[in-house]
């Protein structure tokens, strides 16, 4: 197995919970009801828009131009977007903080939108330990492109290949490990990640 110096990770699902359709789970209670609103007046195709560059206020604009009768519930996007991340992924966190112990440089790629991620950060502080993030809607990059995964290795001043890059997405990794990057799919198991780091002498 090649050696790894530094670890990279994901946020959304590898490091935190998410769960789009919670922005309006109190609003309507029903669950049919809440995943036809989630899925045409507003889904989470739409909120990857963010994702890659575009501001909320912009995309709840549009949103309410055309579904002019659902306005309070749209404009919850932004005002109860913390909704959207009710906690952090079990196991991963105190990997990080054994990471850090060890003094592995760590750092982020991830897919967030730039409004969406200044509300965030400050609520998640076990990323204080990520030398630097890259946030997809702050660089108008967004994975699996390959262009987001070049500036991060110029960022971050490391060689892809000594670079672990944890991500759940399928083709995230698929790109990443495209462009020479060492990569784990990360599936929910915070253990199999643990043996990984093992194997590699980072834990």
């Amino acid at each position: 197995m090649a050696r790894v110096d530094v670890v990279v990770w994901d946020i959304g699902r590898v490091l935190v919970q998410w769960d789009f359709p919670r922005i309006w789970q109190d609003v309507i209670p029903d669950d049919a009801e809440r995943a036809a609103f989630t899925s045409t007046v507003v889904s989470e195709a739409w909120h990857a828009r963010h994702d890659a560059g575009e501001s909320m206020d912009a995309l709840i604009a549009e949103r309410i131009a055309r579904y002019p009768e659902h306005r309070a519930l749209i404009e919850r996007y932004k005002t109860h977007w913390l909704l959207s991340v009710p906690g952090p992924i079990e196991g991963t966190h105190p990997l990080i903080e054994r990471l850090a112990q060890r003094k592995v440089p760590q750092f982020s790629i991830t897919n967030f939108g730039a409004d969406a991620f200044a509300l965030f950060r400050p609520t998640f502080p076990i990323l204080d330990h990520m030398i630097d993030i890259v946030v997809s809607g702050e660089e108008h990059l967004a994975k699996p492109d390959a262009a987001i995964f070049d500036l991060a290795a110029q960022r971050f001043g490391h060689d892809p290949a000594r670079m672990l890059f944890i991500d759940d997405n399928a083709a995230n990794i698929a790109a990443a490990q495209g462009l020479g990057w060492q990569a784990h799919h990360f599936t929910g198991d915070a253990s199999a990640l643990e043996i990984d780091f093992v194997a590699r002498g980072l834990l």
